[in-house]
């Protein structure tokens, strides 16, 4: 990871807290993609299934992002750096106390997803892929979703793909969101845990 997160602040560097060797079942999912890729609709559908807790990266965001991005200012990784150690700290509490969550978080660097998955090895990061002609043909489907070309194609611009060293879970946006949250479970559970899944706690 050496270099990984260097145009980080300080104060964001990656603060790795092991919990030995990775569980079967990973503690903490973080849900990762482009806007639009349906990161908070594949987190939320996924907690379900789980009885896991979903919590949105959105949330942990500070007001003064919050009132930059609705006065359409870009944010810097000044800014994004008290919003990544927010949802490190809520990822290692859900650790230490022993909970299951499900966290939907753009992460399209590299240098952000070292501080919040780093080198633990109980969170595991799944990655929502599809092409932007695609997923530009989603988003103008939602008429409650407004994204013009250009912030979306600034989102394909900034976004860095995991590599195998990430140990990410692939998956395609094409399908119906039910088939993508199966294809998620089948890679994490046996076959005999899926109707039920596991329950928080």
């Amino acid at each position: 990871m050496d270099g990984v997160q260097s145009d980080l602040p300080a104060h964001a560097q990656p603060r790795v807290a092991p919990m030995g060797t990775a569980a079967a079942l990973p503690c903490v999912l973080v849900v990762m993609g482009v806007s639009g890729s349906g990161k908070t609709t594949i987190g939320t559908q996924l907690a379900l299934a789980l009885h896991w807790d979903f919590e949105d990266g959105d949330w942990f965001h500070p007001a003064r992002n919050i009132d930059k991005m609705h006065a359409g200012l870009p944010l810097t990784d000044e800014d994004r750096a008290p919003w990544l150690i927010a949802i490190a700290d809520f990822i290692d509490r859900a650790r230490y106390a022993g909970r299951h969550a499900v966290v939907a978080c753009s992460a399209l660097k590299r240098r952000y997803r070292a501080v919040i998955i780093g080198n633990r090895p109980d969170v595991r990061l799944i990655y929502l892929k599809g092409d932007m002609e695609l997923i530009a043909r989603r988003i103008a489907t939602r008429h409650e979703h407004f994204m013009p070309p250009s912030l979306l194609a600034s989102q394909f611009e900034a976004l860095e793909e995991p590599g195998p060293d990430e140990r990410p879970l692939v998956v395609s946006v094409e399908p119906h969101p039910r088939e993508i949250v199966g294809r998620i479970l089948a890679a994490l559970l046996p076959e005999d845990r899926r109707i039920g899944a596991a329950p928080n706690g």
